[in-house]
Parts: structure tokens; sequence; C-alpha cells
């Protein structure tokens, strides 16, 4: 019965059926509504939210409703106050509503799978929270399904619903582990037309890009580097510094088989010299992730309370609320600010929140906004002093090396910088970063850190790399003058999308609300083999519509506007023809396996 099973975005030709369906169970068989006289249901929400449709052919079987938060609203206002269900006023949260199947299919799986859909819907974009309302005589569906009750009911008409609610991450988790099996059979069976993967992909922190897998993991086709633009990893788009090349290829073969210096004590004095700081201070790592899941694992456990900013660089998200589990906040930025930090009000939730940790990645990843030295230092001294502070500054010398809070952190307890010299210094293949904290921090991390944990090639083209800052300042300021023409470029290809620059080596699409998604985008522009990010899966902040970029060579940067423009102009020609034939924008593009 589920073979050929189609499961898609609704079109505005199914929204008389739902209204006819939603009429003939809540009004005439539930009696939850008065019956219409014509015989059609629908509410405040239809136009706003979004319906899934489950169809086999030409006949309609079931659908599903979801409301996103970026709404603003949500169907359960109907029925309780945000005191009452305090949930309600949780950023991120998503609501499943109206799940409904014609009464032939009720037996089969129909109704599972679309509440797979929606899981999968809501997860691509972001979401971290899911509300729903389960009526009462089906509710084991949804307990098996991950959702438990907050200890609410709802009474609507002669209908009792019970309110229940799920993180994301846990009903991902028990839909894979519970039923694994049954998720794959489906996965070949259904014909799954939404603009996600069926199988559940990285929680928001995808480690490097969909581009090396373009390019080949197993390194048998690595000529395929030539041919791929890879924009969806931040990557330098210059080479290392003369002397960190020359240092990795002159004597390769004793470098590979050579142990390096234990602790990276030449790297450690070099970072000490140039960077002004005392070399009991620093703590070396291989790549800014090391430092991040050496030290939050040393600090922090399940109990531990951690403030993030919403959007903001997926690792931290990952390494606490995944792997350490820690009960984490979000401080959300706004498109309406320009992404800024509001310092007045990030100090009060701070105060407020008795955060063990607070994490600021400066200048932001993705929003590529910069937040003043100065300005920080301020928040820094008011919040309370069993607050810690990790600021990343991995993209810092594409704003002004002396903006760093690297002193403030070699002598307060309470504040860590972290660096990366990935990203700034083109090393990313060779993983080297560091840590700057006051001398007893850094000495229990340097005692927690195995042997060797930066290779010789990574230590001898750092060291290298860092001794030629003149080099690096001219490609920072480069990238500058790059950025700008591919925003320009860019900007020019489609109305009614925006591009917002920022300070670093990157950018951001946001596509309009009538245009293709993000998901969609990225897929068309990879069949020309460039490669960007799409954001929607690290916030429900961008709403499904935002696509980061990589600053790359003119020459890569010129493909990769020549393949966004044919992508928007094919999803464009295809959501003419679909919208002809009654199909919204978001269904131009093929589906996702």
């Amino acid at each position: 019965m589920i073979r050929d099973l189609q499961i898609r975005a609704a079109t505005p030709e199914d929204r008389d059926w739902i209204h006819e369906l939603r009429h003939r169970v809540y009004a005439q068989e539930l009696g939850q509504h008065a019956p219409h006289p014509d015989r059609r249901l629908s509410d405040a929400l239809d136009g706003d939210n979004v319906y899934l449709v489950a169809a086999r052919g030409p006949v309609r079987i079931g659908f599903v409703s979801v409301t996103p938060p970026w709404l603003g609203r949500y169907g359960l206002d109907k029925y309780l106050t945000r005191d009452e269900l305090p949930l309600l006023s949780e950023g991120g949260l998503f609501e499943v509503r109206v799940l409904t199947v014609e009464p032939r299919w009720r037996s089969t799986a129909v109704a599972p799978l679309l509440m797979y859909a929606a899981l999968r819907w809501i997860s691509s974009r972001g979401g971290r929270t899911v509300v729903a309302m389960g009526r009462t005589e089906v509710l084991d569906m949804y307990l098996a399904a991950g959702l438990r009750p907050v200890g609410r009911t709802v009474r609507s008409g002669a209908v009792t619903f019970e309110v229940l609610t799920g993180e994301v991450a846990e009903l991902t988790r028990v839909a894979t582990s519970r039923y694994p099996a049954v998720l794959e059979r489906f996965g070949s069976l259904v014909d799954w037309e939404l603009d996600m993967d069926w199988a559940p992909g990285p929680d928001g922190c995808e480690h490097g890009g969909a581009s090396f897998t373009a390019v080949g993991t197993d390194f048998r086709t690595l000529h395929r580097r030539h041919e791929v633009v890879a924009a969806d990893v931040l990557d330098a788009w210059f080479p290392p510094a003369p002397g960190a090349a020359a240092a990795l290829a002159e004597d390769p073969a004793w470098a590979a088989r050579t142990s390096p210096p234990t602790g990276a004590e030449g790297l450690l004095a070099e970072l000490a010299k140039v960077r002004a700081l005392p070399v009991e201070t620093l703590v070396a790592g291989a790549g800014s992730s090391d430092l991040i899941f050496r030290a939050f694992g040393r600090w922090l456990t399940a109990r531990s309370r951690v403030l993030l900013l919403d959007p903001g660089y997926g690792e931290y998200a990952h390494v606490t609320e995944r792997v350490i589990g820690c009960r984490v906040d979000r401080f959300r930025l706004h498109r309406r600010d320009g992404w800024a930090i509001d310092f007045a009000r990030l100090a009060s939730v701070v105060r407020a929140g008795r955060y063990d940790l607070v994490v600021v990645v400066n200048p932001n990843n993705p929003t590529g906004r910069h937040a003043p030295a100065a300005a920080l230092r301020d928040l820094i001294a008011a919040a309370p002093s069993g607050t810690r502070w990790w600021i990343d500054e991995a993209y810092l010398g594409y704003v002004d090396l002396s903006e760093s809070l690297a002193p403030l952190a070699a002598v307060d307890p309470r504040v860590v910088v972290c660096t990366s010299l990935s990203k700034m210094y083109a090393l990313s293949g060779v993983r080297a970063a560091f840590l700057v904290a006051d001398p007893d921090t850094a000495a229990l991390l340097r005692r927690w850190t195995p042997p060797w944990a930066v290779s010789l090639p990574a230590q001898l083209a750092a060291v290298a790399a860092l001794r030629d800052p003149a080099y690096y300042r001219s490609c920072w300021q480069r990238t500058h003058g790059l950025r700008r023409q591919l925003a320009a470029d860019l900007a020019r290809v489609a109305d009614g999308a925006l591009v917002e620059e920022g300070v670093a080596n990157f950018l951001n699409i946001t596509l309009p609300p009538d245009g293709p998604s993000a998901a969609r985008l990225v897929r068309e522009c990879r069949r020309h083999d460039v490669y960007l990010r799409d954001l929607s899966p690290l916030s429900p902040q961008y709403e499904g519509r935002t696509v980061r970029v990589a600053v790359r060579t003119a020459a890569e940067n010129a493909r990769i506007v020549a393949a966004y423009a044919a992508a928007w102009e094919t999803l464009r020609r295809g959501s003419l023809a679909r919208r002809s034939a009654g199909v919204p924008a978001e269904m131009t593009a093929g589906p996702a396996r």
C-alpha cells in the first residue's frame, strides 16, 4: 500500500481538498467544530503555515501542517496563553498540527510517514523543539514517536487533545534507532518530493563541506579539485605564505616520518613572540575543533548551562548539546538589527541566566558581523564572576588583530580566546590552532593535551606563516575587494534576493519568500560543480532561505556567479511552468535522496 506513495509540499489545488477533508473529519466525524454550509474547514493560519501531503498518483491520502516560528503565532494560541504554556514563547519552536488521513488509509503507515516528513522538514529548517496536540484516542502513536505530554489538555468541541512536545534531536534519534529497518524500507518505496534528504543529516554542524565528497574522499580522483568550486567551506582562497609552502615542500619525506616536538614548543614560542603574550598562557591544538572538544570536555557536564549566539558556528551547539548534553540557551540575533549584538540585552540575559559558559564568535560565522573589542570588554567586566567566556577569533585578521581579546584572556581567568590558523593563514589542511587563557587554566589544558597533538608539517608551516605578517595582511585586504565584487555581481542576478557581505571571507544570500528554498538552489548549483552552504539547518532565523558563499579567486567567483544565475533561471522557469499547473515555487527542483 505504501509503494508509489508520494510525500510532497501542498499545491494550491491541494488546499481545497485539505479544507474539505478537515471538515469531513473534524466537523462531521469527530464533532470538534460545527458543520459549515460550504463543507470546508480552515483557520487563520492557512496560507502562512506549511502543508505536507501524502498522495498516490492523483489520489490524495493525508496531510500534516507545520507552523514555523517566524510566523510569530501558533494554533495552540487559540487554546492556551503563553503564561499557561511558556513553551510557545521559546525560540526555534515548530508546531505540528492537524495530522489527518483519509479513513481507508488509517490502518497503514501513512500517518507515521507524514509525522516523519514533518520532523525532517522541521530539522532542515533548524528546528530544535516541536509542540503538537495529540487526540487522546490515538495518543499511543505520538508517544511511540518520542513525543511526551507537557501536562496540559485542550478541549475543543467533542474532542480532547493532549499537548505534547519533544526535542528535534531526540525525536530524530528515536526514529532512527527504534525504527531503522522501517525507515530503510520506506526510503526505497516512497517518492520523496521534499527539498531535504530522506535520511537525517548533520545536526546543523556540517563538518567540512560536500565539495570534498565531489572531489573524492578516497583521493582517487583528486584532479576534480580543479573542477569543483568549494565555496561551501571557508578555507582561504589564497595559498599559504611562501615560507610556509617552502617549509612543507623542503623535505616532505623527513617531515612525514619524523615525530614533532612533543608540545609544539617552537610554535608556542613563536606565537608568544608575534602576539606579545606570555608563553605560559598558550595551548596549541590540531585546529580549533581539537581545542573546543578538549576544553569543553574538561569544563562542562550535562548540568552545565551554556549560552550561544543564534545564528552561530554550529560546532558549539554540536559539542555542548549533542556530545556533552549541556542545557543550551540561544541569544538570538536578528536581521532587522543587521545581525548586530544588542549588548544591553545580552548583558541582561547573562546576568539572569547563571551561565557556566558564554560563547561569542567574533567576527561571527555565519552572519559575518564583528563586535568591537571595547564593547565585549565592558560586557565581560559586568558579567557574573562565575561565567566563563569563550571568544572565537578565527576570522579576526579580516578586521584587525589589534581587536583581539587575547591580552584580556591572558590575565582574566573567566576569558579564553581561541584562534584557528586555518582560515586566516591558509593552513586548514595541516590543522593548527591555539588558545589563550590565564596561566592556571592553560596549564590544566596542557595537562590534558596528548603528546604530539600538532603534526610536524603543521608546526613547520604555522611557524613560517607567523613570520610573514605582511603577506597575510595583503591577502586579507585583497579578500575585501574580492568579496565586494562578488557581492555586487551576485546582487545583479536575482530580483528580490538579499546579498549581505559582512567583514570576513564569505557573504550570504537570502532568497525571496516566493522564491526557491536554499536547499533547492544549493542542489541546482551543484549541477555546475559549484558548492554553496545551505544555512537552513543551522538556525530557524534563516527560514530555509539563506545560502552562505565563501570568497574564492576571481575566476572561481565568476563561476559562482554564473552557476547562481543559471540555477536561478532554471528554478524560475520551473516555477513559472509549475505555477501554471498549480504547483508552488518551492517544488521547482527534483527530490533529494
